[in-house]
């Protein structure tokens, strides 16, 4: 390996001189250049121009500003050109002068100094290169549990595009079509039936019972029963132990403790942590969950001129008053507006997130929201919860589906603490009207009377979310007796 200079204006150990040797201009630095990271360095452009901040973005993949979220449907050929996933090329980013340099790995970060050692992915030369701001923006990487075989050819994490990439090449190699998805959460259950559309025989391994941990075991039961009805076989209760190779090395099965599963590809998807290993060397905060601490405006904690966003941090639940990993690309996006923001020489704050995530398992639509009712008793909140059926649509109008509304309200003051739907179409974007009453401290007796659009192609006369909230009003009066 080789070390360079040549970015850093300096050794970086005189952030002020390295300012002067650039005509006076700031430097922003940016760690990651996915939504956080680039929408980070987009927005402090609009604010500030080349004149007056330059900026320097890395990152160690082949692409920026991609919807990883689309991966699945990548996979499984509902988006059938990678590029579609792409919001905002490397060609672009550099037209507007921000400076990004892909397949550059930052590898230190030298609070004292103000600066970042980079190294280059393919050749291995390393660089310092000063900053006057730095935003971490390095996002979460797969959980890979430790056990023998996890690395072995045929294993797949599910998290860049370049994993993506990997994963359809490892397919088109593979000689069977056998896979078996490790875990039943958001990437599970998409992944799993990705590989069914492409004719895999697909099994799910999960510890829960149910899939989708982020519902309730009774919500995850009714998409326990559309998994079985695509042809994924559910395994549940259970935990993979040991990927087995053949004699080549690669893959042929993962083994628990009461089964072994055949495969020719293994995904993985148990879900992610942050990716904090650069923070956490450089003493930076981290918080229970191993996510990185900052104020309101995204500023790391006890650091004026670092911020952090995306699936690298933690951040407040505006319902149990807790910090949470919650890693989502609309966060994502959010934060980085905010930190370029405040990095360009404005003010805006990120004030945290209710919890709302949606999802499908072919026409199956899954919705959450707030408190599942282990949140609300791990926060020491009492509570009722009610579960209702009712129709998508009037149900004398065509096409009228079935839907299963959850609602959790605390007890006595009946204010709402989180919802859950499964059901067909017409069912996830539902979860809006609570995640809207959520933010604002609604009652579930306020609920009732919120003046939402009615026509019969679109609704009941009463939406299912309200005849859940008019339920849910009626047991916290009972209770209060």
């Amino acid at each position: 390996m080789t070390m360079s200079n040549s970015t850093s204006g300096g050794t970086g150990t005189d952030t002020a001189g390295a300012r002067r040797a650039r005509g006076g201009r700031e430097r922003l630095v940016v760690i990651g250049g996915d939504a956080a990271g680039m929408s980070a360095a987009s927005q402090a452009r609009r604010l500030r121009g080349p004149g007056e901040l330059e900026i320097v973005a890395f990152e160690r993949g082949h692409f920026s500003s991609y919807s990883a979220c689309g991966i699945p449907y990548w996979v499984g050929g509902d988006v059938t050109d990678r590029d579609r996933l792409i919001a905002r090329s490397p060609e672009e980013h550099r037209a507007r002068d921000i400076d990004l340099r892909l397949r550059t790995e930052v590898t230190e970060i030298d609070v004292a100094a103000g600066r970042v050692r980079a190294r280059d992915v393919d050749s291995g030369a390393e660089s310092w290169t000063s900053y006057d701001k730095l935003v971490i923006a390095t996002g979460a990487r797969p959980v890979r549990p430790e056990m023998p075989g996890i690395d072995a050819p045929g294993v797949y994490g599910v998290q860049t595009l370049d994993d993506g990439e990997e994963l359809l090449a490892g397919m088109a190699r593979a000689r069977g079509r056998r896979a078996v998805v490790v875990g039943a959460g958001y990437i599970g259950v998409e992944m799993a039936e990705a590989l069914i559309k492409r004719g895999y025989e697909v099994t799910v391994v999960d510890r829960g019972r149910e899939p989708m941990s982020t519902l309730d075991p009774d919500m995850g039961r009714l998409v326990h029963e559309a998994m079985t009805g695509l042809g994924i076989t559910m395994a549940g209760g259970t935990e993979v132990t040991q990927v087995l190779t053949g004699p080549r090395g690669r893959v042929r099965a993962v083994a628990t403790g009461e089964a072994e599963y055949p495969a020719d590809v293994v995904v993985l998807g148990i879900g992610v942590r942050p990716e904090t290993s650069l923070a956490r060397a450089a003493g930076l905060p981290l918080g229970a969950h191993g996510g990185l601490l900052t104020d309101r405006a995204m500023r790391v904690r006890g650091h004026e001129n670092i911020w952090a966003g995306g699936d690298c941090v933690e951040v407040l639940d505006l319902v149990s008053g807790q910090q949470r990993h919650v890693p989502l690309g609309t966060h994502a996006n959010k934060q980085g507006q905010v930190i370029g923001t405040n990095a360009g020489g404005g003010y805006a704050t990120f004030p945290g997130v209710v919890g709302t995530a949606v999802s499908k398992v072919c026409d199956l639509e899954i919705a959450r929201t707030g408190l599942r009712e282990r949140d609300a008793r791990r926060a020491g909140l009492r509570f009722e919860t009610v579960t209702v059926e009712s129709t998508s649509r009037a149900g004398y109008y065509p096409g009228a589906s079935p839907m299963t509304v959850k609602m959790l309200a605390e007890h006595r003051t009946g204010r709402l603490l989180g919802v859950q739907i499964v059901g067909r179409e017409g069912a996830a974007k539902r979860v809006d009207i609570a995640a809207v009453a959520l933010t604002a401290g609604l009652t579930v007796e306020q609920m009732t009377a919120l003046d939402l659009g009615y026509a019969p192609p679109f609704s009941p006369v009463w939406d299912p979310v309200l005849v859940a909230a008019r339920k849910a009003a009626a047991q916290v009066d009972a209770a209060r007796g």
